[in-house]
């Protein structure tokens, strides 16, 4: 069995660059499925402090505390949100501590994604629509078809 990884990658390996949806964390070497990516790092914040902050930068870890990830040295924070995502976020409660971990191999130049859940979607993504990869793709199929009905029809 393979020793489980300690450290995140270098942060060499990671460069933030414009993407689809604004700034995005592109990753600059492959990355294997199950690495241990970054930490997203940030000021903890009690439930009721993240309340009244409010913003699109906070991960909660559970119903009591909060991490504050807005600084722009927390580099996890240029992770986008995917509805097919290649990363996933794992929350430890007793350290306080979210992880950024690899849920497929991702080839050097990628961008990193994972899913942001559902409140987050409901709240923010929703209302503008979603501009990951997959719903896009979804998007012009669907533009595709209705095309071919209306040229149909004429």
């Amino acid at each position: 069995m393979a020793k489980k990884q300690q450290e995140p990658i270098p942060r060499k390996q990671l460069a933030v660059k414009r993407g689809i949806n604004g700034l995005g964390i592109f990753t600059m070497a492959p990355i294997e499925k199950g690495t241990y990516i970054i930490d997203y790092v940030g000021k903890l914040l009690t439930a009721d402090e993240a309340d009244a902050k409010g913003g699109q930068y906070l991960f909660e870890i559970n119903s009591k505390w909060t991490i504050d990830g807005s600084a722009r040295s927390n580099l996890a924070r240029y992770i986008n949100h995917s509805c097919r995502p290649n990363c996933e976020s794992d929350t430890f409660d007793r350290s306080k501590r979210i992880t950024i971990t690899a849920i497929k191999n991702i080839p050097a130049g990628e961008e990193l994604t994972y899913d942001y859940g559902k409140s987050f979607w409901n709240e923010y993504i929703k209302p503008k629509g979603c501009n990951c990869a997959k719903c896009i793709e979804k998007r012009s199929q669907e533009n595709t078809v209705k095309t071919k009905k209306t040229a149909k029809k004429a």
